[in-house]
Formats: structure tokens, sequence, C-alpha cells
């Protein structure tokens, strides 16, 4: 036999494909060629995998070796095709025979040891819906693979442990300073359904909030239907603090939520594997010096997710909104509105995921101290207009709801102290209460909050009375509101609704919502 083939995932994105890694031994001049669009990183695992296989004792064929990574027009990158490009290169050379419905996943050192390789989860997964439930990763990626559920996994220290697996006589290997352990193939370790979860030590509670009632309420609003908040105030008015509480009064990630935020951190953790499902949504707040391709993401090749999808069916926090770069807060637009993100380049389009809640944060004027009178504030008009210039308006027309943040005097914070404080337990309760009567009215439609509902809907089988919608249609008719804050003021007005427990907004709950929408001014 000249011919070998194995069986490695590619992604792009958090899309897989399985790919057929197949090798030819033949005439001509010694040389090995990798062909399949190959990136810089997999281009050298040609001379990783002839070392490693040199170094355990069995050298590759000195003849022509060619190997092809199918389908070849799908731009393939990392070092995870190390592994099955040695086994499919030694079963070319009739030393072994690898199963055909096994996936097989590592990147090798020169002596042999298999190291961790990044999203190892997502192409499991991918893998799994193409009906493979067979894999062999490195050790250390053992626990990811498993997150995946309904897979047989094996995980490997050294590819000698993986060759003997797969029927070589261990009497011809080159163990270096490795203990070698017995390990089979034909029945391979699986799971039984049960995951490690991500439990976090001690969070920040709502309770540790002084005051800002109104505040604390807005926020509440914000997760009972994953509306996009925006709030204003003097340095030290706890925006900063009352934004870190928002992950804790969400509901826990469903399983599917769970596995596609896990998938998207297992590829942005460069190799470090993950060892627990992500069941909390996640919290990203990058720094306001972040880059486009932090933000959005990217790279070389195929594009690496970034800050907005790593904050998928979480909350990304932009503290300082208007020092962030104008272009960076508008390449938000698209995601706020879609719910993904799709990132071109030279090499092919990777989509990620990105429905996550956007939180801003923002002084009043460049020095702070332009709230209440204002009197102390030093900044010109012309700054302060600067300032908020970089927040474009069809960025602030998707923010939901917007508040004013004032500081908090010492009567107001010795009366909240006396006052008994609601924790965020208290608080996700009501959230999740909510957000079980939307995924309830929903369900039909494909939508689980009230953030996600269509205009077109909330305008027509779900109309609010035109009573109700008297405060709405004034401001609509003074221009006060534009089109898309006018469906964005019906969406909060319907998770009002669904926090009181009622049927359908009434007027007042119309009046709280527009006044949540228009409650800061710039």
């Amino acid at each position: 036999m000249s011919l070998g083939r194995s069986l490695s995932v590619s992604l792009v994105g958090l899309e897989g494909y399985v790919i057929e890694v197949q090798a030819d031994v033949g005439g001509g001049l010694p040389a090995f060629v990798l062909l399949g669009l190959p990136d810089a990183s997999l281009t050298e695992s040609r001379d990783r995998v002839r070392s490693a296989a040199r170094n355990i004792g069995l050298p590759l064929s000195p003849r022509r070796l060619t190997v092809n990574l199918m389908p070849a027009a799908l731009p393939k990158r990392g070092t995870a095709f190390d592994v099955p490009i040695l086994l499919s290169a030694l079963m070319a050379d009739n030393v072994l025979t690898v199963p055909p419905d096994i996936v097989f996943l590592g990147e090798l050192t020169l002596d042999g040891f298999l190291r961790p390789v990044p999203g190892v989860l997502p192409a499991v997964v991918a893998a799994q819906a193409s009906g493979i439930r067979k894999f062999a990763v490195p050790a250390e990626n053992l626990a990811e693979a498993q997150l995946a559920g309904d897979v047989d996994v094996r995980g490997f220290q050294h590819v000698c442990e993986l060759l003997i697996a797969l029927g070589v006589e261990p009497q011809g290997l080159t163990f270096p300073n490795v203990s070698v352990r017995e390990h089979s193939l034909d029945s391979v370790a699986g799971t039984d359904g049960t995951v490690a979860v991500d439990e976090s030590s001690v969070a920040p509670d709502l309770a540790d909030v002084d005051g800002q009632a109104h505040a604390k309420f807005a926020l509440q609003v914000a997760a009972a239907g994953a509306h996009h908040l925006m709030m204003v105030g003097a340095p030290g008015s706890g925006k900063t603090m009352i934004a870190e509480r928002l992950p804790t009064i969400l509901p826990d990630l469903g399983l599917a939520e769970s596995l596609e935020s896990t998938s998207i951190h297992s590829l942005s953790m460069g190799g470090k594997p993950i060892q627990k499902l992500i069941t909390r949504p996640p919290f990203v707040s990058p720094h306001h010096s972040a880059s486009m391709a932090a933000m959005v993401g990217g790279g070389s090749g195929i594009p690496r997710p970034g800050a907005i999808s790593k904050a998928h069916r979480g909350v990304l926090f932009l503290d300082e909104a208007p020092e962030f770069q104008t272009k960076t807060l508008d390449a938000l637009r698209q995601p706020l509105e879609q719910g993904k993100l799709t990132i071109h380049r030279a090499t092919g389009a990777a989509e990620y995921p990105a429905r996550f809640q956007l939180v801003l944060a923002a002084n009043p004027c460049p020095c702070g101290l332009f709230s209440g009178t204002g009197s102390d504030c030093t900044c010109r008009p012309d700054a302060r207009r600067r300032y908020f210039a970089r927040l474009s308006g069809p960025l602030l027309d998707r923010i939901d709801i917007r508040v004013d943040v004032q500081p908090q005097t010492r009567a107001q914070q010795m009366v909240g102290a006396r006052t008994e404080r609601i924790t965020s337990a208290q608080t996700r309760e009501r959230v999740q209460t909510a957000r079980l009567a939307q995924a309830e009215r929903w369900a039909s439609l494909g939508i689980s909050t009230n953030a996600e509902v269509p205009g077109s809907l909330l305008r027509g089988a779900f109309a609010v009375g035109s009573r109700q919608r008297r405060p709405l249609d004034r401001a609509s008719d003074q221009g006060k509101i534009s089109g898309r804050g006018y469906d964005r003021v019906l969406r909060i007005a319907w998770t009002l609704c669904d926090l009181d427990g009622t049927t359908s907004p009434d007027e007042d709950h119309i009046h709280q919502a527009l006044t949540l929408r228009q409650g800061m001014t710039l």
C-alpha cells in the first residue's frame, strides 16, 4: 500500500469541516510535499512530523511523500494536523493501519510529545454533527473534548502511546523519557453525559451598591429583556460597579448556549485547554485603547474572534466609551442588529455569533464634573461636544436604555444602608421569570428575548392599542425618537409588562419605557 488516510477537522470561524488527510509514497526525488492550502504554521508541520518520526524510531520513507488535505480548496491553518499527517504517512509506508472512523487532533514536538491545540471543542462538535463519535486528542485537551457530551475520546501524552493503540509493536519504538500507558482504540473511553461546570467563586452582588435605585431598576429591565444600556455620570458615581453586576442577575446559559460560548473561548485561548463548560454569561471589558482587530476579531489567515464574539450570550462593557476610537465603536452597529459578525479576509471569511448585551459608561464631559448644576466643570462647550461626538448617532440610536447616574450624597448613602438590600440572587429570580414569559410568547418564532423581536411584529400581530401608545406616538410626532427608537420603546414596554406579570403593556408601561429610553441627554 502506498496511500494512507486519516481524519481531522479544520475550523473556519466556529464552523468545522471534516478533513481527510491523504498521504502517498511515490517515485521521484526525496521530498515532502504538502497540498491543500495550508497556512505557515501548517506548512512547518513537514519538519515537525519528519523529526518526530525519526526520534521515535519510525523514520518516514526517504522517497517522495505527498500529503493532501481534502477538500483541497478549503483554507487550513494551525498545528492540529501534525498527528493525522504522521499517521497517514506511516500508513502509506505500510507501518500501521489507521481506523477510518476516528478523528485525530494534536501538535507534535520534535521528540513526539503531543501538545494541546486551540479549538478542540468546536472541532469535536463539528465532527459529531457529521456522525463521528471517536476522537484521539492530546491528554491536556481531553477534558475539553469531553464537554461535547455523547462522544468517545482518548487522550495521549506521547505519539508512541497512540501508535501502540493502533497496533504498532512497542519493541521498535523509542520512548524519550516517557512512561507509555496501555491504550486501546477499540474500546475508546467515553463520557457518561455529565460535564464539568464553571462555578465562579466570590462574585459581585447587587446588594453592594449603595442607593442608585433608578440605575439598579434600569439594570434589572436591561437584564430581563436583553436590552442595551448606557450610563452617564460623574467619576465615582458607581457606573462601573453597577455594570459589573449585570452578569450576576442574568439567568444561567442553556446547554446549547454554553457549548457555543465555550467554543468561542476555546478558539481564543491560544492553545490553553478549556477545562470547564461556561455556564454563566461572560463579562468582557476591553480597555479603551483596544484596536479594531482586538474588538472585532482578525489576525493573519482565517480571522480569530475578538471581544465582541467573546461576549456572546453575555455582557460587553465599554468603560469610558468616548475614549474608544470612533471606527471601533461604529463596528458594533452590525452585530448589535444581526447578532452575528462576519469577518472577511483575502484567504476567506469567518462568521462568529455575537449576540451580547452592550453596556456603555461615560463621564458627562472630559473633566467629568459636568453633572448636576455643572458649576465645577472646567470644560469648554466645544470640548464637551467633541467628547460625545465620538459616540455616533446611529450607535446611540441602538442603545435601548439610557440612565443618568448621579453621585450619591452622604444622606442618600445612609438611607440606603438602613434599607433592606435586594441581592443579585433575588433580582435574578425576577429576571428569570420575565425571561420564561418571553420565551413562551416568542417560541414559535425561535426568539427567546424581547430585544430580538422584529419591529414589524410589534406593530402587527402584537401591536399595543392606540390609547396605550399615545405617549409614544406624541414623542414620535415631535421628532424626539426615530423609527428604530419607536420599536425599541415597544420592546422595553413588553419587558416591563413581563416583570409585572401582566399579559400586555399598558399606558404606564409605555410611558415608563419612554422615560428609560430618553432618561439621559447628551
